[in-house]
């Protein structure tokens, strides 16, 4: 399909993507199967051939809110007709102030400072850099370095990427060129009430053997995304906590999956009664109308940096503050609170429970679990075999479902309907048997 330039008109558009654009995690030489989406609204992709699917993951779960959101669509144009971007070196607007202010309103009180920045990926790359100049203004640039779980996942960008799972997770061809920081094994322990000391020990033998040169511990909070859909207990949070305290190691909570409601409180430090020094938000920050992250941190990690006497954080991205962003996601922000939230997580959740642990006993399941609006069915085996056809028999059940490794699972938009929760859950037992047919 790789024509001359001059014949690109001559193919579709499904034709002309596979012959020259790069998709996520994929090869340009095998492109994989991919459905034209026309339109979308409410919890339902129109695809190019008239079919309608529901969308089961929020778009990489951001799309909290559905799509094409009368209000979220009312600020993005009314925003659009007065300024869509300017720079915000020397200069400041509305619609960055009002987000700020509305971010620093619902987190905890000591979470005062707020950099508004372009992605996921970049927030990390912001939060760690604070950590790390943190130190240096202290005078101990020694402290450079971040502890970790195992089965974690960041982001893409280098940074983040050093942070990321070296052995499970995507980016061990890169090992060479990243950052050597210190990984923990995985948390295991997924209820409080099974709680014992010694799921921390191994985190706690590295704090203590390596504290001198840890600059920040970095954690998702009860849910590890794209590194394995791993769901831990809040106990954790507090061990960690205590840990940095009395190790004088700074704190940071990657929430861009977990933020905005996804796990069931609206960030999911509140579950375990402790707050992070710096945190880092996404995805849903704009109810996935378009990329912004947001690093906010506490008056020590402010202090701190600036007590080299310049107090300059060393991060300055051009589309810093953008003011469409901005406001669709202080409205994003507003009919999230204005809305049932809790409620519909929880009813999700319910759900999810109900429905998923019926799979729990199939022959090629591995494991079930659920938190808040997340349902994964975790499989003995990867699915590698199967993504040739996989795809395009989960579209035929109706529903928009991306499995990876050995993972499906779900993150509905929060105003999904019992139906179509029920549709996407039935779609995944359909993948079993498909699954199961094909290996017999």
């Amino acid at each position: 399909l790789r024509l001359c330039k001059t014949d690109m008109t001559k193919l579709s558009n499904l034709e002309f993507d596979a012959a020259h654009i790069w998709h996520p995690y994929t090869s340009v030489s095998n492109p994989p199967l991919l459905h034209e989406v026309t339109s979308a609204k409410g919890v339902r992709l129109t695809l190019a051939d008239g079919r309608e699917v529901v969308d089961g993951m929020s778009s990489w779960w951001s799309a909290i809110h559905g799509y094409n959101h009368p209000k979220l669509n009312e600020a993005a144009h009314q925003q659009i007709d007065t300024m869509s971007h300017v720079m915000f070196g020397g200069l400041t607007h509305e619609p960055a102030v009002n987000l700020a202010r509305k971010l620093v309103e619902i987190t905890d009180d000591s979470l005062q400072y707020v950099f508004l920045a372009d992605s996921g990926s970049v927030s990390v790359e912001v939060a760690i850099k604070m950590a790390i100049q943190y130190w240096f203004a202290q005078n101990k640039p020694e402290k450079h370095r971040l502890l970790t779980f195992r089965n974690g996942y960041h982001g893409d960008t280098f940074g983040a990427m050093s942070v990321c799972d070296p052995v499970n997770g995507m980016h061990k061809m890169f090992e060479k060129v990243l950052p050597t920081h210190l990984f923990a094994a995985a948390p295991e322990c997924r209820d409080d009430a099974d709680w014992q000391d010694s799921y921390i020990e191994d985190f706690k033998h590295l704090v203590e053997k390596h504290h001198h040169e840890l600059a920040a511990v970095i954690v998702e909070p009860l849910v590890q995304g794209a590194g394995g859909m791993r769901i831990y207990c809040a106990e954790y949070l507090r061990q960690i906590r205590a840990l940095c305290d009395e190790y004088h190691i700074l704190l940071i909570f990657d929430e861009i999956a977990t933020g905005f409601g996804r796990a069931g409180s609206l960030f999911a430090y509140e579950q375990a009664g402790i707050v992070p020094d710096i945190i880092c938000m996404g995805k849903a920050l704009t109810g996935g109308y378009m990329t912004l992250a947001a690093v906010m941190c506490n008056q020590q990690v402010a202090d701190g940096i600036a007590a080299d006497g310049s107090g300059v954080l060393m991060h300055g991205p051009t589309f810093m503050a953008n003011p469409l962003a901005c406001r669709v996601a202080a409205a994003s922000i507003d009919l999230l609170l204005e809305s049932d939230w809790q409620t519909q997580v929880s009813t999700i959740e319910n759900s999810l429970n109900s429905e998923l642990t019926k799979y729990r006993d199939h022959e090629l399941v591995k494991d079930v679990r659920v938190k808040g609006a997340i349902g994964v069915v975790e499989l003995k085996n990867p699915l590698d075999d199967a993504m040739d056809w996989l795809p395009g028999f989960i579209v035929e059940q109706g529903v928009w479902i991306r499995p990876f490794r050995t993972m499906i699972y779900i993150m509905p938009p929060y105003i999904i309907d019992t139906a179509d929760l029920q549709l996407l859950c039935d779609a995944i037992g359909h993948i079993l048997n498909a699954l199961n047919s094909t290996e017999r």
